[in-house]
Protein backbone atom coordinates (compact mmCIF):
# COMPACT_ATOMS: atom_id res chain seq x y z
CA UNK A 1 0.00 0.00 0.00
CA UNK A 2 2.85 2.30 0.60
CA UNK A 3 4.80 1.50 -2.58
CA UNK A 4 1.26 2.28 -4.17
CA UNK A 5 0.87 5.77 -2.34
CA UNK A 6 4.88 6.24 -2.95
CA UNK A 7 4.86 5.62 -6.92
CA UNK A 8 1.49 7.96 -7.18
CA UNK A 9 3.78 10.44 -4.98
CA UNK A 10 6.31 10.87 -7.69
CA UNK A 11 3.94 10.85 -10.96
CA UNK A 12 4.42 14.00 -13.06
CA UNK A 13 0.82 15.81 -13.03
CA UNK A 14 -0.89 18.34 -15.74
CA UNK A 15 2.05 21.38 -14.35
CA UNK A 16 4.60 18.68 -15.51
CA UNK A 17 3.36 18.46 -19.35
CA UNK A 18 3.01 21.97 -20.07
CA UNK A 19 6.08 22.60 -18.88
CA UNK A 20 7.33 19.65 -21.14
CA UNK A 21 6.11 21.88 -23.99
CA UNK A 22 7.53 24.90 -22.98
CA UNK A 23 10.87 23.25 -22.56
CA UNK A 24 10.08 21.88 -26.28
CA UNK A 25 9.86 24.96 -28.28
CA UNK A 26 13.10 26.12 -27.29
CA UNK A 27 14.72 22.79 -28.69
CA UNK A 28 12.63 23.10 -31.98
CA UNK A 29 14.37 26.43 -32.32
CA UNK A 30 18.03 24.96 -31.50
CA UNK A 31 17.82 22.34 -34.32
CA UNK A 32 15.70 24.27 -36.89
CA UNK A 33 18.95 27.37 -36.80
CA UNK A 34 21.05 24.47 -37.65
CA UNK A 35 18.94 23.88 -40.77
CA UNK A 36 17.10 26.81 -41.84
CA UNK A 37 20.22 27.71 -43.30
CA UNK A 38 20.42 25.46 -45.93
CA UNK A 39 17.57 27.77 -47.95
CA UNK A 40 18.27 31.34 -46.56
CA UNK A 41 22.59 31.45 -47.08
CA UNK A 42 22.30 32.32 -51.06
CA UNK A 43 19.92 34.79 -50.14
CA UNK A 44 21.88 36.43 -46.98
CA UNK A 45 25.23 36.21 -49.06
CA UNK A 46 22.97 38.59 -52.09
CA UNK A 47 21.74 40.83 -49.23
CA UNK A 48 24.78 41.32 -47.28
CA UNK A 49 27.62 40.88 -50.30
CA UNK A 50 29.43 37.84 -48.51
CA UNK A 51 32.18 36.29 -49.90
CA UNK A 52 32.88 32.56 -50.27
CA UNK A 53 34.75 32.77 -46.51
CA UNK A 54 32.02 34.65 -44.98
CA UNK A 55 29.69 32.71 -46.48
CA UNK A 56 30.87 29.40 -44.83
CA UNK A 57 31.37 31.25 -41.09
CA UNK A 58 27.84 32.66 -41.16
CA UNK A 59 26.73 28.92 -42.01
CA UNK A 60 29.48 27.04 -39.15
CA UNK A 61 30.12 29.72 -36.61
CA UNK A 62 26.70 28.54 -34.91
CA UNK A 63 27.71 24.78 -34.87
CA UNK A 64 30.90 25.55 -33.66
CA UNK A 65 29.70 27.70 -30.96
CA UNK A 66 27.29 24.91 -30.14
CA UNK A 67 29.09 22.14 -29.34
CA UNK A 68 32.01 23.96 -28.17
CA UNK A 69 29.95 25.38 -25.24
CA UNK A 70 28.01 22.23 -24.55
CA UNK A 71 30.15 20.92 -21.80
CA UNK A 72 30.81 23.82 -19.73
CA UNK A 73 26.83 24.81 -20.12
CA UNK A 74 25.66 21.61 -18.75
CA UNK A 75 28.01 21.69 -15.89
CA UNK A 76 27.51 25.21 -15.18
CA UNK A 77 24.02 24.35 -14.87
CA UNK A 78 24.22 21.71 -12.41
CA UNK A 79 26.61 24.49 -10.15
CA UNK A 80 24.58 27.45 -11.26
CA UNK A 81 20.79 26.07 -11.24
CA UNK A 82 19.57 24.72 -14.61
CA UNK A 83 16.31 26.90 -14.80
CA UNK A 84 18.31 30.06 -14.05
CA UNK A 85 20.81 29.43 -16.81
CA UNK A 86 18.10 28.30 -19.16
CA UNK A 87 16.35 31.66 -18.59
CA UNK A 88 19.61 33.26 -18.87
CA UNK A 89 20.32 31.65 -22.18
CA UNK A 90 16.88 31.84 -23.75
CA UNK A 91 17.31 35.78 -23.32
CA UNK A 92 20.41 35.50 -24.63
CA UNK A 93 19.09 33.53 -27.62
CA UNK A 94 16.07 36.48 -28.45
CA UNK A 95 18.50 39.34 -27.85
CA UNK A 96 20.90 37.32 -30.18
CA UNK A 97 18.31 36.36 -32.75
CA UNK A 98 17.18 40.23 -32.96
CA UNK A 99 20.50 40.86 -33.64
CA UNK A 100 20.86 38.40 -36.66
CA UNK A 101 17.43 39.41 -38.23
CA UNK A 102 18.50 42.86 -38.58
CA UNK A 103 22.16 42.38 -39.49
CA UNK A 104 23.97 45.06 -42.11
CA UNK A 105 27.38 43.54 -42.17
CA UNK A 106 28.29 39.74 -42.71
CA UNK A 107 30.73 40.34 -39.39
CA UNK A 108 27.75 41.55 -37.64
CA UNK A 109 25.47 38.24 -38.90
CA UNK A 110 28.81 36.39 -38.03
CA UNK A 111 28.64 37.64 -34.50
CA UNK A 112 24.89 37.28 -34.33
CA UNK A 113 25.18 33.98 -35.40
CA UNK A 114 28.09 33.03 -32.57
CA UNK A 115 26.16 34.52 -29.87
CA UNK A 116 23.01 31.58 -30.89
CA UNK A 117 25.46 28.98 -30.72
CA UNK A 118 26.76 29.74 -27.26
CA UNK A 119 22.88 30.83 -25.80
CA UNK A 120 22.20 27.46 -27.63
CA UNK A 121 24.35 25.34 -25.79
CA UNK A 122 22.50 26.43 -23.10
CA UNK A 123 19.48 24.58 -24.33
CA UNK A 124 19.33 20.76 -24.59
CA UNK A 125 21.44 20.04 -21.32
CA UNK A 126 19.54 22.21 -19.59
CA UNK A 127 16.09 20.59 -20.63
CA UNK A 128 16.94 17.32 -20.06
CA UNK A 129 18.30 17.46 -16.65
CA UNK A 130 15.07 19.35 -15.74
CA UNK A 131 13.06 16.75 -17.29
CA UNK A 132 15.05 14.02 -14.97
CA UNK A 133 13.56 16.27 -12.45
CA UNK A 134 10.07 16.98 -13.23
CA UNK A 135 9.33 13.37 -14.40
CA UNK A 136 10.74 10.94 -11.50
CA UNK A 137 8.57 8.19 -12.56
CA UNK A 138 10.35 6.13 -15.43
CA UNK A 139 7.43 5.54 -17.47
CA UNK A 140 7.18 9.23 -17.51
CA UNK A 141 10.61 10.13 -18.44
CA UNK A 142 11.20 8.25 -20.91
CA UNK A 143 8.06 9.13 -22.83
CA UNK A 144 8.95 12.66 -21.73
CA UNK A 145 12.48 12.50 -23.36
CA UNK A 146 10.91 10.80 -26.32
CA UNK A 147 8.51 13.94 -26.66
CA UNK A 148 11.37 16.23 -26.17
CA UNK A 149 13.37 14.36 -28.97
CA UNK A 150 10.23 14.30 -31.46
CA UNK A 151 10.27 17.80 -31.22
CA UNK A 152 14.06 18.64 -31.49
CA UNK A 153 13.74 16.19 -34.98
CA UNK A 154 11.04 18.51 -35.99
CA UNK A 155 12.72 21.38 -35.74
CA UNK A 156 15.71 19.67 -38.17
CA UNK A 157 12.77 18.65 -40.41
CA UNK A 158 10.35 22.07 -40.63
CA UNK A 159 14.07 24.30 -41.45
CA UNK A 160 14.27 24.25 -44.92
CA UNK A 161 9.86 24.27 -45.05
CA UNK A 162 9.61 27.13 -43.31
CA UNK A 163 12.53 28.65 -44.14
CA UNK A 164 11.40 28.16 -47.48
CA UNK A 165 7.82 29.54 -46.72
CA UNK A 166 9.21 32.63 -45.29
CA UNK A 167 11.86 33.62 -47.89
CA UNK A 168 8.80 33.47 -50.45
CA UNK A 169 7.11 36.22 -48.41
CA UNK A 170 9.52 38.37 -46.55
CA UNK A 171 13.04 39.26 -46.45
CA UNK A 172 16.21 37.03 -45.05
CA UNK A 173 15.71 38.31 -41.35
CA UNK A 174 12.62 36.94 -40.99
CA UNK A 175 13.69 33.50 -40.43
CA UNK A 176 15.80 34.57 -37.09
CA UNK A 177 12.59 36.47 -35.54
CA UNK A 178 10.96 32.78 -35.17
CA UNK A 179 13.27 32.59 -32.25
CA UNK A 180 12.01 36.11 -30.26
CA UNK A 181 8.43 35.20 -29.41
CA UNK A 182 9.29 31.20 -28.22
CA UNK A 183 12.08 32.41 -26.18
CA UNK A 184 9.54 35.01 -24.63
CA UNK A 185 7.25 32.19 -23.90
CA UNK A 186 9.73 30.56 -21.83
CA UNK A 187 10.89 33.67 -19.68
CA UNK A 188 7.12 34.56 -19.10
CA UNK A 189 6.28 30.93 -18.00
CA UNK A 190 9.41 28.93 -16.73
CA UNK A 191 9.52 30.24 -12.77
CA UNK A 192 5.97 28.92 -12.62
CA UNK A 193 6.14 25.64 -14.44
CA UNK A 194 9.73 24.81 -14.01
CA UNK A 195 11.63 23.72 -11.14
CA UNK A 196 15.08 24.89 -10.58
CA UNK A 197 17.45 22.25 -9.27
CA UNK A 198 21.52 22.79 -9.00
CA UNK A 199 24.11 20.07 -7.09
CA UNK A 200 24.11 20.92 -3.81
CA UNK A 201 28.14 20.63 -3.63
CA UNK A 202 29.10 21.86 -7.22
CA UNK A 203 32.59 22.76 -5.74
CA UNK A 204 34.44 25.50 -8.00
CA UNK A 205 33.70 25.55 -11.55
CA UNK A 206 37.36 25.37 -12.90
CA UNK A 207 37.89 28.08 -16.03
CA UNK A 208 41.42 25.90 -16.97
CA UNK A 209 38.72 23.07 -17.65
CA UNK A 210 36.71 25.15 -19.71
CA UNK A 211 39.15 26.66 -21.91
CA UNK A 212 40.43 23.15 -22.17
CA UNK A 213 37.47 21.63 -23.39
CA UNK A 214 36.75 24.54 -25.83
CA UNK A 215 40.51 24.28 -27.35
CA UNK A 216 39.86 20.77 -27.70
CA UNK A 217 36.25 20.60 -29.20
CA UNK A 218 36.37 23.68 -31.57
CA UNK A 219 39.76 22.74 -33.67
CA UNK A 220 38.45 18.94 -34.07
CA UNK A 221 35.42 20.02 -35.19
CA UNK A 222 36.70 22.86 -37.25
CA UNK A 223 38.97 20.73 -38.65
CA UNK A 224 36.62 17.77 -39.75
CA UNK A 225 34.71 19.93 -41.36
CA UNK A 226 37.18 21.31 -43.60
CA UNK A 227 38.24 17.64 -44.32
CA UNK A 228 34.87 17.01 -45.47
CA UNK A 229 35.07 20.28 -47.40
CA UNK A 230 38.30 20.31 -48.97
CA UNK A 231 39.66 16.49 -48.57
CA UNK A 232 42.97 15.46 -46.80
CA UNK A 233 45.35 18.48 -46.26
CA UNK A 234 48.05 19.47 -44.15
CA UNK A 235 46.24 22.20 -42.15
CA UNK A 236 43.32 20.67 -41.22
CA UNK A 237 45.18 17.59 -39.50
CA UNK A 238 47.54 20.22 -37.76
CA UNK A 239 44.21 21.66 -35.89
CA UNK A 240 42.80 17.98 -35.15
CA UNK A 241 45.97 17.04 -33.65
CA UNK A 242 46.24 20.12 -31.68
CA UNK A 243 42.72 19.81 -30.48
CA UNK A 244 43.65 16.26 -29.40
CA UNK A 245 46.59 17.66 -27.65
CA UNK A 246 44.77 19.63 -25.91
CA UNK A 247 41.80 17.33 -25.33
CA UNK A 248 44.92 14.77 -23.74
CA UNK A 249 45.15 17.62 -20.46
CA UNK A 250 41.88 17.88 -20.39
CA UNK A 251 41.65 14.20 -19.67
CA UNK A 252 44.69 14.22 -17.32
CA UNK A 253 43.01 17.54 -15.83
CA UNK A 254 39.82 15.97 -14.56
CA UNK A 255 41.36 12.92 -13.20
CA UNK A 256 42.92 15.69 -10.86
CA UNK A 257 40.35 17.85 -9.52
CA UNK A 258 37.87 16.84 -6.93
CA UNK A 259 34.84 19.29 -8.88
CA UNK A 260 35.89 18.41 -12.91
CA UNK A 261 34.20 20.23 -15.46
CA UNK A 262 33.89 16.41 -17.22
CA UNK A 263 33.24 13.32 -14.72
CA UNK A 264 34.93 10.97 -16.38
CA UNK A 265 33.38 8.32 -13.41
CA UNK A 266 30.33 8.42 -15.45
CA UNK A 267 32.40 6.08 -18.39
CA UNK A 268 32.78 3.70 -15.71
CA UNK A 269 28.74 3.00 -15.53
CA UNK A 270 28.68 -0.36 -18.70
CA UNK A 271 25.19 1.36 -19.51
CA UNK A 272 26.47 5.13 -20.10
CA UNK A 273 29.49 4.18 -22.27
CA UNK A 274 27.88 1.94 -24.37
CA UNK A 275 24.89 3.56 -25.26
CA UNK A 276 27.15 6.87 -25.30
CA UNK A 277 29.36 4.68 -28.04
CA UNK A 278 26.46 3.49 -30.00
CA UNK A 279 25.01 6.79 -30.79
CA UNK A 280 28.44 7.99 -31.30
CA UNK A 281 28.38 5.35 -34.50
CA UNK A 282 24.61 6.13 -35.71
CA UNK A 283 25.10 9.48 -35.80
CA UNK A 284 28.32 9.04 -38.07
CA UNK A 285 25.89 7.52 -40.84
CA UNK A 286 24.21 11.23 -40.79
CA UNK A 287 26.27 11.95 -43.70
CA UNK A 288 24.09 9.74 -45.60
CA UNK A 289 21.46 12.62 -45.13
CA UNK A 290 23.60 14.85 -46.92
CA UNK A 291 24.21 12.85 -50.09
CA UNK A 292 20.66 11.82 -50.38
CA UNK A 293 19.96 15.59 -50.72
CA UNK A 294 22.63 16.35 -53.23
CA UNK A 295 20.96 12.86 -55.27
CA UNK A 296 17.11 14.61 -55.18
CA UNK A 297 18.25 18.10 -56.37
CA UNK A 298 21.20 17.28 -58.80
CA UNK A 299 20.16 13.68 -59.98
CA UNK A 300 16.47 14.04 -59.87
CA UNK A 301 16.29 17.45 -60.59
CA UNK A 302 14.11 18.76 -57.86
CA UNK A 303 14.54 22.45 -56.31
CA UNK A 304 15.56 22.69 -52.94
CA UNK A 305 12.15 22.86 -51.48
CA UNK A 306 10.56 19.88 -52.74
CA UNK A 307 13.98 18.06 -51.48
CA UNK A 308 12.76 19.07 -48.17
CA UNK A 309 9.14 17.97 -48.84
CA UNK A 310 11.04 14.36 -50.40
CA UNK A 311 12.50 13.68 -47.12
CA UNK A 312 9.77 14.89 -44.91
CA UNK A 313 8.41 11.80 -45.05
CA UNK A 314 11.48 10.09 -43.54
CA UNK A 315 11.58 12.71 -40.51
CA UNK A 316 8.23 12.74 -39.78
CA UNK A 317 8.39 8.96 -39.53
CA UNK A 318 11.55 9.34 -36.91
CA UNK A 319 9.69 11.56 -35.16
CA UNK A 320 6.75 9.15 -34.51
CA UNK A 321 9.37 6.49 -33.29
CA UNK A 322 10.67 8.88 -30.74
CA UNK A 323 7.15 9.20 -29.42
CA UNK A 324 6.15 5.51 -29.56
CA UNK A 325 9.56 3.87 -28.52
CA UNK A 326 9.95 4.32 -24.70
CA UNK A 327 6.11 3.03 -25.00
CA UNK A 328 6.74 0.23 -26.62
CA UNK A 329 9.45 -0.52 -24.63
CA UNK A 330 7.43 -0.79 -21.43
CA UNK A 331 6.68 -4.48 -22.69
CA UNK A 332 9.97 -5.27 -24.48
CA UNK A 333 13.52 -4.80 -23.49
CA UNK A 334 15.36 -1.66 -24.65
CA UNK A 335 17.87 -3.62 -26.06
CA UNK A 336 15.77 -5.82 -28.44
CA UNK A 337 13.79 -2.75 -29.84
CA UNK A 338 16.89 -1.03 -30.52
CA UNK A 339 18.13 -4.19 -32.01
CA UNK A 340 15.15 -4.50 -33.85
CA UNK A 341 14.92 -1.24 -35.02
CA UNK A 342 18.35 -1.14 -36.46
CA UNK A 343 17.98 -3.69 -38.53
CA UNK A 344 15.12 -1.75 -40.23
CA UNK A 345 17.24 1.01 -40.22
CA UNK A 346 19.50 -0.94 -41.86
CA UNK A 347 17.05 -2.19 -44.36
CA UNK A 348 16.48 1.34 -45.38
CA UNK A 349 19.98 1.18 -46.25
CA UNK A 350 19.73 -1.63 -48.81
CA UNK A 351 16.68 -0.09 -50.12
CA UNK A 352 18.54 3.36 -50.32
CA UNK A 353 21.67 1.17 -52.08
CA UNK A 354 19.34 0.12 -54.95
CA UNK A 355 18.41 3.37 -56.04
CA UNK A 356 19.44 4.23 -59.58
CA UNK A 357 19.73 7.25 -62.44
CA UNK A 358 17.06 6.74 -64.47
CA UNK A 359 14.17 5.93 -61.71
CA UNK A 360 14.07 5.40 -57.36
CA UNK A 361 12.32 8.52 -56.32
CA UNK A 362 9.97 5.83 -54.59
CA UNK A 363 12.21 3.31 -53.46
CA UNK A 364 14.84 6.14 -52.19
CA UNK A 365 11.76 7.69 -50.22
CA UNK A 366 10.94 4.55 -48.79
CA UNK A 367 14.36 3.66 -47.85
CA UNK A 368 15.01 6.97 -46.27
CA UNK A 369 11.88 6.44 -44.10
CA UNK A 370 13.03 3.16 -42.81
CA UNK A 371 16.34 4.11 -42.37
CA UNK A 372 15.02 7.25 -40.00
CA UNK A 373 12.31 5.17 -37.97
CA UNK A 374 14.88 2.55 -37.37
CA UNK A 375 17.18 4.46 -36.01
CA UNK A 376 14.69 6.21 -33.76
CA UNK A 377 14.36 3.77 -30.50
CA UNK A 378 18.42 4.60 -29.94
CA UNK A 379 18.09 8.36 -30.02
CA UNK A 380 14.84 7.92 -28.03
CA UNK A 381 15.76 5.58 -25.56
CA UNK A 382 19.57 6.09 -25.09
CA UNK A 383 18.85 9.79 -23.85
CA UNK A 384 16.71 8.45 -21.10
CA UNK A 385 19.26 5.35 -20.77
CA UNK A 386 21.99 8.23 -20.04
CA UNK A 387 20.72 10.63 -17.96
CA UNK A 388 19.17 8.01 -16.24
CA UNK A 389 22.20 6.28 -15.39
CA UNK A 390 23.51 9.11 -13.55
CA UNK A 391 23.09 11.08 -9.95
CA UNK A 392 20.65 13.53 -10.44
CA UNK A 393 23.56 16.32 -9.68
CA UNK A 394 25.08 15.02 -12.71
CA UNK A 395 21.95 14.96 -15.62
CA UNK A 396 23.29 18.17 -16.95
CA UNK A 397 26.84 16.84 -17.44
CA UNK A 398 25.21 13.94 -18.84
CA UNK A 399 23.47 15.44 -21.01
CA UNK A 400 25.89 17.51 -22.36
CA UNK A 401 27.87 14.76 -22.94
CA UNK A 402 25.30 13.23 -25.01
CA UNK A 403 24.83 16.49 -27.08
CA UNK A 404 28.36 17.08 -27.96
CA UNK A 405 29.17 13.18 -29.02
CA UNK A 406 26.51 13.79 -31.72
CA UNK A 407 28.11 17.00 -32.95
CA UNK A 408 31.40 15.13 -32.86
CA UNK A 409 30.36 12.14 -34.46
CA UNK A 410 28.74 14.21 -37.10
CA UNK A 411 31.10 15.93 -38.36
CA UNK A 412 33.64 13.32 -38.17
CA UNK A 413 30.66 11.08 -40.57
CA UNK A 414 30.89 13.77 -43.10
CA UNK A 415 34.10 13.90 -43.03
CA UNK A 416 35.39 10.07 -43.22
CA UNK A 417 31.94 9.20 -45.27
CA UNK A 418 31.25 12.24 -47.14
CA UNK A 419 35.33 11.27 -47.90
CA UNK A 420 34.47 7.67 -49.12
CA UNK A 421 31.47 8.85 -51.38
CA UNK A 422 33.63 11.79 -53.20
CA UNK A 423 36.94 9.32 -53.80
CA UNK A 424 34.08 7.12 -55.75
CA UNK A 425 32.47 9.91 -56.83
CA UNK A 426 36.13 11.18 -58.26
CA UNK A 427 36.98 7.70 -59.51
CA UNK A 428 33.94 6.90 -61.36
CA UNK A 429 33.57 10.47 -63.16
CA UNK A 430 37.08 9.92 -64.62
CA UNK A 431 35.75 7.52 -67.38
CA UNK A 432 33.45 10.00 -68.29
CA UNK A 433 34.81 13.63 -68.73
CA UNK A 434 35.27 13.72 -72.91
CA UNK A 435 38.92 14.60 -73.75
CA UNK A 436 37.87 17.55 -75.57
CA UNK A 437 36.74 19.86 -72.40
CA UNK A 438 38.75 22.62 -70.68
CA UNK A 439 40.80 21.81 -67.78
CA UNK A 440 38.98 24.49 -65.96
CA UNK A 441 35.70 22.22 -66.57
CA UNK A 442 37.09 18.87 -66.42
CA UNK A 443 38.68 20.33 -62.89
CA UNK A 444 35.45 21.66 -61.94
CA UNK A 445 33.46 18.09 -62.66
CA UNK A 446 35.91 16.19 -61.03
CA UNK A 447 35.17 18.50 -57.57
CA UNK A 448 31.88 17.83 -57.20
CA UNK A 449 28.40 16.79 -58.63
CA UNK A 450 27.40 20.24 -58.48
CA UNK A 451 30.01 21.14 -60.26
CA UNK A 452 29.52 18.72 -62.98
CA UNK A 453 26.07 20.25 -63.68
CA UNK A 454 27.26 23.62 -63.87
CA UNK A 455 29.87 22.62 -66.59
CA UNK A 456 27.35 20.73 -68.54
CA UNK A 457 25.42 23.69 -68.93
CA UNK A 458 27.82 25.68 -70.96
CA UNK A 459 28.63 22.70 -72.70
CA UNK A 460 27.11 21.42 -76.33
CA UNK A 461 25.16 18.73 -76.88
CA UNK A 462 25.94 15.63 -76.97
CA UNK A 463 28.80 15.90 -74.84
CA UNK A 464 27.07 18.14 -71.95
CA UNK A 465 24.55 15.07 -71.90
CA UNK A 466 27.61 12.38 -71.59
CA UNK A 467 29.26 14.12 -68.67
CA UNK A 468 26.20 15.05 -66.97
CA UNK A 469 24.79 11.22 -66.94
CA UNK A 470 28.41 10.39 -65.74
CA UNK A 471 28.37 12.66 -63.09
CA UNK A 472 25.27 11.20 -61.85
CA UNK A 473 26.06 7.41 -62.04
CA UNK A 474 29.63 8.23 -60.49
CA UNK A 475 27.83 10.25 -57.53
CA UNK A 476 24.89 7.70 -57.53
CA UNK A 477 28.10 4.96 -56.87
CA UNK A 478 29.22 7.22 -54.09
CA UNK A 479 25.81 6.91 -52.89
CA UNK A 480 25.79 3.84 -52.30
CA UNK A 481 29.31 3.19 -51.01
CA UNK A 482 28.30 5.04 -47.67
CA UNK A 483 24.36 4.08 -47.31
CA UNK A 484 25.81 -0.11 -47.17
CA UNK A 485 28.85 1.10 -45.05
CA UNK A 486 26.17 2.36 -42.94
CA UNK A 487 24.03 -0.62 -42.89
CA UNK A 488 27.12 -2.13 -41.86
CA UNK A 489 27.62 -0.11 -38.83
CA UNK A 490 24.13 -0.29 -38.10
CA UNK A 491 24.11 -4.09 -37.79
CA UNK A 492 27.28 -3.95 -35.59
CA UNK A 493 25.83 -1.46 -33.37
CA UNK A 494 22.42 -3.55 -32.91
CA UNK A 495 24.31 -6.83 -31.85
CA UNK A 496 27.03 -4.78 -29.21
CA UNK A 497 23.71 -3.14 -27.51
CA UNK A 498 21.66 -6.57 -27.34
CA UNK A 499 24.91 -7.96 -25.87
CA UNK A 500 25.59 -5.11 -23.83
CA UNK A 501 22.29 -3.78 -22.42
CA UNK A 502 20.02 -7.07 -22.97
CA UNK A 503 19.94 -7.52 -18.77
CA UNK A 504 18.12 -3.99 -18.48
CA UNK A 505 14.26 -4.69 -18.09
CA UNK A 506 11.14 -2.99 -20.20
CA UNK A 507 10.89 0.88 -19.06
CA UNK A 508 8.69 0.33 -14.95
CA UNK A 509 9.68 -2.47 -14.92
CA UNK A 510 12.25 -3.79 -11.03
CA UNK A 511 15.60 -5.77 -12.42
CA UNK A 512 15.62 -8.68 -10.15
CA UNK A 513 18.14 -7.43 -7.39
CA UNK A 514 15.42 -4.44 -7.07
CA UNK A 515 12.83 -6.67 -6.32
Amino acid sequence: MKEAALELDIRAGLKEWIGLVVLSLPAILVSLDLSVMILALPHISVGLGADSTEQLWIMDIYGFMLSGFLITMGTLGDRLGRRKLLMIGAAAFGLASVLAAFSNSSGMLIAARALLGIAGATVSPSSLALISNMFRDHKQRSLAIGIWFMYSMGGMALGPVVGGAMLELYSWGSIFLLGVPVMALLLLTAPHLLPDYRDPAPGRLDMTSVMLSMCTILPAIYGLKEIAKQGLQTLPLIVIAAGFAFGTLFVRRQKRLDSPLMDLRLFATPAFSTVLGGLFGITLTGASMLFIAQYLQFVEGLSPLRTAMCMLPGVVASMAGMFLSPIIARWIRPAFLIGAGLAVSATGCFLLSQVGTASGLSTLIVGYIFFNVGAAPFASLSSDLIVGSVPPARAGSAASLLQTSGEFAFALGIAVLGSIGTYVYRTQIAGFIPRDVTTLTAGASRESLAGAVTAAKSLPEPIASTLLLGAQAAFTDGMHAIVIISGGLMIAIAVLTVIKLRHIPPIGQKTSDEL
